[in-house]
């Protein structure tokens, strides 16, 4: 029985161990399926966001997982209800994420189609040339202007017309000196009837502080018509300088109206300006001083071949001095009537090179011999010279000895130029330019047999000038008003000018070189330097003797300048 006992005892033993074991089996056999089948939704919710080009291994894994499950339903470890319900709700759950998934992906596919659309409406580009901007950037800045000045006069007052006008101006400080050789002649010589000098120093030097002021206002009248105005210091009786001496005992500066005119381009091709405008010629100092003003009218015709040629004609009629004529007064008209045409090549790095011929065609500038007793042609005497230019009395030949109350010295000559010009400004070292200027004139007007009828003398022909010069650096000191000057902008000049007696008019030509007017060679020497924007610094200095005149007459100038525009 003792045997028994202890038998009973080891099989109950026996048996609870083996319930414990079942127990933990069965509980691990749970915990496997809980973690397989949370493996398995938490898989199967990827397989709905994964791309396709990973769909194969996911659906085998999908298959793995539903083979497990079965697996534990054949094992006990879960009943075939629990088990469907489970592949049941994970594929409901699956198919929900699938659907917002692909919701998700039409809306991004319409935001990237949207961007698509925009990008294919975009225009990219990579490189703006700067003229295009400056174009863009005027454009921007007129229709800006448009809407502040009409909120402005909204609110103010002002007129819509503020807003087509620009104004501009520059101020020049200049310290001058006149150095006059010591073998110059005396004034009575050099002022000798038969080559009036019109000066009233040969032998002392000057030091002078001279000062230029000018101020002016372009108006935009409409796309096709604009004009413009400007007032200048200066004599009024001196039609090529604007310079004012600085002397306070004097009183108050001169002002006076240098531009007056309008301007109409109704074509591309086609420049119209009338009343009193700037030099319309390419030209140099040779014949036209960079201060004159042009009055009367002139026509820019200015074709363009293709990106490489282009040409230009300008024609023009100038009156020069109007005179009342009269059955006392035989004197007529001054008149300058002019032609220039020419043509201009552009490389590809914007050098250019151009060539014109111009034709000047002066009437009744040269003077007459009064008639016996009479004054009847006074008014052929200049209103304004400077010297250089053969004269004579205009009562020596028929009224010797006769009073006078006007000045009766008159031109020799008549006036009839031409001017052939050309430039080559190379780009190759942009932005530095490197420009050489050629110019050469020609008096074909000069008559020695009129010449003697008119005045009783033989004079010698001095009819022929040129100029050569060469500038490097930038080209903006040679701007106008619209060009802008930047921080340390350089530029060195060189030239050589020849320019005997009669082969120009004396009045129109470079005021500084020589002191103005022809009969004169020598050099000259420049250089610029911009302190900032729109201010900088100059010096040029010009060394000149006269060719032939009645006396020697040297005379070196020395000018040093301090500018600025706005």
């Amino acid at each position: 029985m003792r045997w028994n006992n202890l038998e009973a005892k080891e099989i109950k033993g026996q048996k609870i161990e083996e319930s414990a074991m079942l127990n933990n089996r069965l509980l691990n056999s749970k915990a496997k399926a809980a973690f397989v089948s949370s493996m398995f939704i938490g898989l199967t919710s990827s397989a709905t966001l994964a791309q396709a080009d990973e769909r194969e291994s996911l659906e085998q894994l999908k298959a793995t997982t539903t083979n497990l499950i079965d697996l534990l339903v054949q094992e006990g470890v879960l009943n075939k209800d629990k088990a469907d319900g489970l592949v049941k709700k994970a594929t409901e759950d699956a198919a929900k994420q699938v659907k917002q998934a692909r919701a998700k992906e039409a809306t991004e596919a319409a935001t990237s189609d949207v961007a698509a659309v925009q990008d294919q409406k975009s225009v990219r580009v990579q490189y703006v040339p700067d003229h295009v901007k400056k174009e863009i950037q005027e454009e921007v800045k007129k229709d800006v202007m448009a809407k502040l000045n009409y909120k402005a006069g909204t609110r103010l007052g002002l007129p819509s017309w503020i807003d087509r006008i620009a104004f501009n101006g520059d101020i020049r400080l200049r310290y001058q000196n006149d150095a006059f050789a010591s073998n110059n002649a005396p004034v009575a010589v050099v002022n000798n009837v038969n080559r009036f000098a019109n000066i009233k120093n040969t032998t002392e030097d000057r030091d002078r502080l001279r000062l230029r002021a000018r101020l002016g206002a372009d108006v935009e009248v409409a796309d096709w018509l604009s004009g413009g105005l400007r007032l200048t210091t200066g004599l009024l009786t001196d039609p090529v300088s604007p310079n004012q001496t600085e002397e306070v005992g004097k009183g108050k500066y001169t002002v006076g109206l240098d531009r007056a005119f309008l301007k109409a381009k109704p074509y591309n091709w086609l420049t119209v300006n009338g009343g009193r405008f700037a030099n319309p010629f390419f030209s140099s100092d040779l014949v036209w001083d960079p201060d004159l003003a042009f009055d009367g009218i002139a026509a820019t015709f200015m074709p363009k071949f293709n990106d490489s040629w282009s040409s230009f004609t300008t024609v023009g009629a100038f009156p020069i001095e109007e005179i009342e004529s009269s059955d006392t007064n035989d004197a007529e008209d001054k008149w300058l009537y002019a032609l220039q045409t020419g043509i201009q090549w552009r490389s590809e790095n914007k050098s250019t090179v151009r060539l014109a011929l111009a034709y000047y065609d002066y009437n009744n500038v040269e003077g007459q011999s009064n008639p016996t007793g009479f004054t009847s042609v006074n008014g052929t005497v200049p209103a304004f010279r400077q010297k250089g230019n053969n004269t004579f009395d205009i009562n020596t030949l028929n009224n010797a000895g006769t009073p006078s109350s006007v000045n009766t010295i008159a031109l020799a000559s008549q006036f009839e130029q031409l001017n052939l010009t050309g430039q080559i400004n190379l780009m190759t070292f942009d932005p530095t330019h490197v420009t050489l200027t050629a110019d050469y004139v020609k008096n074909i007007g000069y008559d020695a047999d009129e010449i003697f009828r008119r005045t009783g003398r033989q004079m010698d022909e001095e009819t022929d000038g040129y100029q050569v010069r060469l500038d490097v650096g930038s080209n903006s000191f040679n701007g106008g008003p619209s060009v802008e000057i930047k921080p340390k902008d350089w530029q060195i000049s060189l030239g050589y000018k020849r320019l005997e007696a009669d082969a120009v008019l004396d009045a129109f030509t470079d005021s500084d070189f020589h002191l103005g007017g022809t009969d004169a060679k020598g050099w000259l020497l420049g250089a610029n330097y911009a302190v900032d924007k729109n201010a900088w610094i100059s010096a040029r200095y010009f060394s000149a003797d006269n060719i032939s005149g009645p006396g020697n007459l040297g005379i070196d100038v020395l000018l040093l300048d301090f500018i600025a525009k706005f």
